[in-house]
């Protein structure tokens, strides 16, 4: 494939914060991949314009893209938004429910969905997705994020459930330019995304069971936009873009993504995850929440100074959009 020059902002901090310097960045050739992954390039075809409007909220769009292989994938991910049970509001602006803390919470309106019929746990669980979750306890779905890209939002559910159980969770960072990884952002008509994901989960007796952090899996695939595929490499199990580009530019359009497919089992206990690497831990400033109420009015929660739940992703929390995670409660 011939080599196309593009403009580029100038490589900035791991976070993807942009510089008014210009430079050129070299897009090379899909033969320049080495790793396990599948490779596109270019934008991917909608197949639904929007699932969610709301307000100001970002386009949540999806649609599918074929590999060198021939193999189509769905962008930003496959996802079950459609149909999925939509997990009870701590904060959402789009349905107008926003507790100021979790003390105000009323739980008549979360209900406790049944793992097991004899269970003698009662967990709730607080959830705040940058951007999308999808929650399952020992393959039984709990409860999807209602908003698939922005306003931020935050979510708490309740499950009956034996020791021990896995948590499953399907994160994706939705992307406005599909295929690309890419939103406008930051000065820039093609701007890589963040994500992040933090939890934490309390039995009846209000004492924490799990919370995330770097003791949980986390295991990546999907990583856009890459626009030199010789910055991946792979080691074991760990797929790092850690020395790809994460600076925006005002034409990605010939970047590229990289998938892989995801296990059908991933989500069940029975599935052996010992092999993923361990997630990655970030700093609420890091993750960029310190003012986002969705996330601030439930600090006391997320950020209790006995049990501080931390925020987490693969080991790229910008290029990295469809990251599956998991932990065993013992």
């Amino acid at each position: 494939m011939k080599k196309t020059i593009i403009g580029a902002l100038s490589i900035a901090a791991f976070l993807g914060f942009t510089s008014c310097e210009t430079t050129t960045t070299t897009v090379g050739s899909i033969e320049d991949y080495t790793g396990t992954g599948a490779v596109t390039q270019g934008a991917a075809t909608t197949l639904t314009s929007n699932l969610l409007s709301c307000g100001n909220g970002r386009i949540s769009g999806v649609g599918t893209i074929s590999s060198a292989d021939g193999t189509v994938w769905t962008v930003p991910a496959e996802n079950i938004y459609a149909t999925g049970a939509k997990a009870p509001d701590m904060y959402n602006e789009c349905t107008g429910v926003q507790y100021a803390n979790a003390a105000a919470i009323d739980f008549n309106n979360v209900p406790v969905i049944e793992v097991d019929a004899n269970g003698t746990e009662i967990i709730t669980a607080y959830l705040f997705g940058d951007n999308y979750f999808e929650l399952y306890i020992n393959g039984t779905l709990i409860g999807i994020d209602p908003v698939p890209f922005t306003p931020f939002n935050s979510n708490v559910v309740r499950f009956q459930v034996n020791k021990p159980y896995t948590i499953a969770l399907k994160l994706i960072d939705w992307e406005e330019h599909l295929g690309l990884g890419t939103e406008d952002n930051q000065g820039s008509a093609y701007h890589p995304g963040d994500g992040g994901f933090v939890g934490i989960f309390k039995d009846a007796s209000n004492t924490v069971v799990a919370k995330t952090g770097s003791d949980w899996k986390a295991q990546t695939y999907y990583t856009a936009p890459v626009y030199d595929l010789t910055c991946l490499t792979e080691s074991g199990s760990t797929r790092s873009s850690s020395s790809c580009m994460t600076s925006g530019t005002d034409d990605g359009s010939q970047a590229y993504g990289v998938h892989w497919a995801v296990p059908s089992d991933w989500k069940m206990a029975s599935f052996d995850d010992t092999a993923w690497p361990a997630a990655t831990t970030y700093t609420n400033a890091e993750i960029g929440v310190d003012n986002k109420s969705s996330y601030t009015n439930f600090e006391d929660v997320f950020d209790d100074n006995s049990n501080d739940a931390e925020f987490i992703w693969s080991t790229n929390v910008v290029l990295d959009n469809l990251v599956l995670v998991r932990y065993t409660v013992q």
